[in-house]
C-alpha cells in the first residue's frame, strides 16, 4: 500500500485539472438550480467517460509513451486531428478556468473594487507560467497532493455540516429539470462537457504518467492504474459533494447564482459557512482558491506540452554539430513559446469576447462537449489496432460504444438548439 501511496502524482494532478470550473461552478450550480437530479449526470458521464480517460495512463502503463504516439500510429492525420481540437479549444479553455482563478483571489484579496478581473487574470497566468516553465513537472506532483487532500475533506466536512443547516423552500421557486426544455437540455451538455474533465485530459494524463515514468526509471503497472482510479473517483465524489452543496443551501431557496466571477466566489465560500460555520472562512477560502489555481497551472503546464510533442512526432527535427554529431531539439522552448500563445489567446477572450464569468464557463464546456466524439473515437482505433486482445473487455467495449453514442446524439440535440436560436 505504502508503494501505491508514493506513486501517486499523474492521478492527483488529472484530479486537480478536473476539479475546478466542472465541480466548483458547474456542480454547484447544477444543485442550486435543479436539486439532486443532475447527480445522474454525474454517474453517467463517469461510466460513459470511464474507459477514455483510463486510457492515457494505461497506454503509458503498456507502451511506456504517452498517447500522442498512438495517434501518430494510427496516421499522421490523427494527430493533426488532435492538434487541430487543441488549438480549438486551448484558449477558451484557459480562459475559462483563469476568470474563475481571478473571481476567487479578487475576493480573498479584497481588490475587487481596485482592479478588474482580467488585471488579476495577467497576474494568475505570469505566476502560472514562470512555476510551469521553471518548476516543470515535479513541482505539479508534489503540489497536488497538498491541495487535492485539503480541498477533500473541507469539502466532505461541508456536505455532512450542510445536512445539520435548516433549508428554507420558497413556495414556486423549485425548478424541475425537463430534457424537453431547450435551456435545460443547453445547461446539461454544458454541464456534462467538463464532468468529470474535458476528454483531452486523457491524453494530458498520459503525458504526465510519462514525465512519472522518466522520473521514476521504471513501469510502475500497479500503482499507474491505482494512481489513476483514486483520481477519477475522487471527481466524482467530489462533484456530488459540490453538487450536494448546492442543492442543500441553495435550491429552491430564490437565490440566483451570480455571473459574474467576484459575486459567484462570495456565494460559493457563503455555501462553506452556512455548511460548516464562519469559523472556516480561511480554510473554505483556501481551499477554493488553491484547487482553481491548480486548475489553471495544470492546463497552462499541460496544453503546451501536447502541441510540443504534436510538433516533435509530425516534423522531427535533427541537428548535427561540426563534427557530425547528432544533437537533440530543445522542446522546453517550443513548450514556452506554446504557453505564451495560449495565455495571449485566453487573454484577448476575457477582455474583448466575453462579457461574465458563466457565459466564459458555458463556451468553454460547450465546445470541449461538441470535440469529445472525435477523440472517444480515436481512443476506440488506438485499443483495437495497437494494443493486445483483451486490453479492452467486451463490457468495457460497449461502455466505450455507447459512451460515443451519448455523446454524439447529445451533441446533435444541442447544435439543432443553437441553430433555432434556443
Amino acid at each position: 500500500m505504502l508503494s501505491k501511496l508514493k506513486a501517486l502524482g499523474p492521478g492527483l494532478l488529472y484530479a486537480g485539472a478536473a476539479v475546478g470550473v466542472s465541480h466548483i461552478v458547474q456542480s454547484t450550480r447544477a444543485g442550486a438550480e435543479y436539486g439532486y437530479i443532475l447527480i445522474i449526470g454525474i454517474i453517467l458521464a463517469h461510466i460513459f467517460k470511464y474507459p477514455f480517460f483510463e486510457l492515457g495512463p494505461k497506454f503509458t502503463q503498456f507502451t511506456g509513451q504517452n498517447l500522442l504516439h498512438g495517434y501518430a500510429r494510427l496516421s499522421k492525420w490523427a494527430l493533426v486531428v488532435v492538434a487541430i481540437l487543441t488549438v480549438a479549444t486551448m484558449f477558451t479553455i484557459q480562459a475559462a478556468v483563469t476568470i474563475v482563478t481571478a473571481g476567487l483571489a479578487l475576493k480573498i484579496t479584497n481588490l475587487a473594487g481596485v482592479i478588474t478581473p482580467v488585471t488579476m487574470s495577467v497576474a494568475l497566468l505570469i505566476i502560472c507560467t514562470l512555476i510551469s516553465a521553471v518548476g516543470r513537472f515535479n513541482v505539479l506532483d508534489k503540489l497536488m497532493k497538498v491541495i487535492m487532500v485539503t480541498l477533500s475533506i473541507t469539502t466532505v466536512v461541508a456536505v455532512v455540516s450542510s445536512f445539520t443547516v435548516h433549508h428554507n423552500i420558497v413556495p414556486g421557486a423549485t425548478k424541475v429539470f425537463s430534457v424537453f426544455e431547450p435551456t435545460d437540455l443547453i445547461f446539461l451538455i454544458a454541464f456534462l462537457g467538463w464532468m468529470p474533465a474535458p476528454l483531452d485530459i486523457s491524453i494530458w494524463h498520459s503525458i504526465w504518467s510519462e514525465e512519472k515514468l522518466k522520473q521514476d526509471g521504471e513501469l510502475n503497472k500497479e500503482g499507474n492504474l491505482f494512481d489513476f482510479n483514486v483520481g477519477f473517483i475522487g471527481t466524482a465524489i467530489l462533484g456530488i459533494g459540490f453538487l450536494t452543496l448546492g442543492a442543500r443551501i441553495i435550491y429552491g431557496s430564490g437565490v440566483e447564482l451570480a455571473a459574474g466571477g467576484v459575486a459567484y466566489s462570495k456565494q460559493f465560500i457563503d455555501i462553506y459557512q452556512q455548511s460548516i460555520g464562519t469559523w472556516a472562512y480561511w480554510i473554505i477560502a483556501i481551499a477554493a482558491f488553491t484547487t482553481m489555481f491548480s486548475t489553471t497551472l495544470t492546463c497552462l503546464d499541460a496544453m503546451p506540452r501536447v502541441l510540443t510533442k504534436i510538433g516533435e512526432l509530425t516534423f522531427p527535427v535533427k541537428n548535427t554539430d561540426t563534427q557530425g554529431a547528432t544533437l537533440t531539439a530543445r522542446p522546453g522552448r517550443a513548450r514556452i513559446y506554446w504557453m505564451l500563445v495560449i495565455v495571449a489567446g485566453a487573454l484577448v477572450l476575457l477582455q474583448f469576447f466575453i462579457k461574465d464569468m458563466k457565459q466564459m464557463v458555458n463556451l468553454a464546456t460547450s465546445f470541449s462537449f461538441l470535440t469529445a466524439p472525435v477523440l472517444a473515437l480515436l481512443g476506440i482505433l488506438i485499443v483495437k489496432k495497437q494494443l493486445p486482445e483483451g486490453f479492452w473487455p467486451k463490457w468495457k467495449y460497449g461502455i466505450a460504444y455507447l459512451g460515443v453514442l451519448f455523446l454524439i446524439v447529445l451533441s446533435i440535440f444541442y447544435l439543432g438548439l443553437k441553430f433555432n436560436g434556443s
